[in-house]
């Protein structure tokens, strides 16, 4: 398989309503789509930079540059291509992981699906579904919260994650365990929106038997939080420190974690993802599925990652509906707190061409 060309796609997408984190709020989301076009099929990959280098030093526009510039052109030469072959082939061009994942996935989902087989598959799933939870951005007060968090058990999910910030943390989490008693599943991630110096204050999530405090601190403080993990008896997890199966390691080594979130645009992919995954397994360290507000075609890769046996915590794998009126595949929808993992050839969707052409905003060539 050769690469023909690939086409850089930018689209908008429009939230439910916004999401506000402690890095900032999300009304529309920018995204960045690849179609990898290749002489036996095309493939898609989706990039999961936001608009602006708040969550990370990535953002859609520099995603596009370096695609543009630097990676796709790394590709393009290789005698065979395959989804093992581009991990390897980037890596002389330091750091862009969500740009490269996208790219890999693209890579991926052509060589699939020519030769029939599923992401799942490919991957190593074991599970034709897959137990998913919801993650519940910063609210105005406390009773919209508590709606919110109503609605979508209503809905049929499974585990509730609050986004936390200084001055929001232990009032929702005393809230939402009163109002919906001690058989919630919840957690609480903190986007690194705190220091040691908080590990008194943080400790004071404890009585509320909590499954886990997901990047308390900066993610490069692996020894902070090997000291916070000391101070209080919630689990911690560690999300944005862990960018490869090497740091993923290190991590659990030290005693930074005692579980871990896997998002694969952090970590350059997803065959990266499955090493993480692998690594830790062999620790005995449970793992979940992380997500980005990704469109279908993420979500269907990251349904097909959570089906690995190592992955024992619900992700963050929302269906379609959480995040967006309408989603440019067919689809994701919750069936007794479980999404279908897709079992057709690459990813098992595509996109739909009217819905994918009224989010277009731009559309770009790159030959190889």
């Amino acid at each position: 398989m050769k690469l023909t060309g690939v086409e850089l796609r930018r689209i908008e997408m429009p939230l439910k309503s916004p999401f506000r984190t402690s890095f900032g709020t999300e009304t529309t989301r920018d995204i960045l789509l690849l179609r990898a076009v290749t002489t036996d099929a095309e493939g898609w990959g989706e990039c999961v930079a936001m608009s602006d280098p708040l969550y990370s030093p990535e953002y859609v526009e520099a995603a596009a540059d370096v695609l543009r510039r630097f990676l796709i052109p790394r590709i393009t030469t290789l005698p065979a291509l395959d989804g093992a072959v581009v991990a390897p082939a980037l890596a002389p061009v330091k750091g862009h992981w969500m740009a490269k994942a996208a790219l890999e996935m693209a890579v991926l989902d052509a060589e699939l699906r020519a030769a029939g087989r599923s992401f799942a598959r490919e991957l190593g799933a074991v599970r034709p579904s897959v137990p998913c939870g919801v993650s519940v951005g910063i609210m105005n007060s406390v009773g919209e919260l508590l709606d919110a968090v109503a609605g979508y058990l209503d809905a049929g999910y499974l585990r509730i994650k609050l986004k936390i910030e200084p001055g929001w943390d232990i009032e929702p989490v005393r809230a939402v365990r009163e109002r919906f008693g001690d058989n919630l599943l919840l957690q609480v991630d903190a986007n690194t929106a705190y220091t040691l110096a908080d590990a008194r204050h943080l400790a004071r999530l404890d009585p509320f038997g909590l499954l886990l405090m997901e990047q308390p601190l900066d993610e490069e403080d692996l020894l902070g939080h090997v000291e916070l993990a000391k101070a209080v008896r919630t689990p911690i997890c560690l999300d944005e420190s862990i960018t490869s199966a090497r740091s993923a390691a290190a991590a659990i080594t030290l005693g930074a974690c005692e579980i871990v979130n896997v998002k694969p645009g952090r970590v350059g992919g997803y065959l990266e993802a499955r090493r993480i995954h692998d690594v830790c397994a062999a620790h005995g360290v449970p793992v979940w599925c992380g997500g980005m507000l990704e469109t279908g075609l993420g979500r269907a890769a990251n349904v097909a990652l959570a089906a690995l046996p190592g992955f024992t915590l619900p992700g963050d794998t929302s269906a379609s509906d959480r995040y967006y009126e309408t989603d440019i595949t067919e689809p994701f929808v919750l069936s007794d707190g479980h999404l279908d993992v897709p079992a057709g050839p690459g990813l098992g969707v595509s996109p739909l061409p009217d819905q994918l052409a009224e989010v277009t905003t731009s559309t770009e060539w790159v030959p190889a």
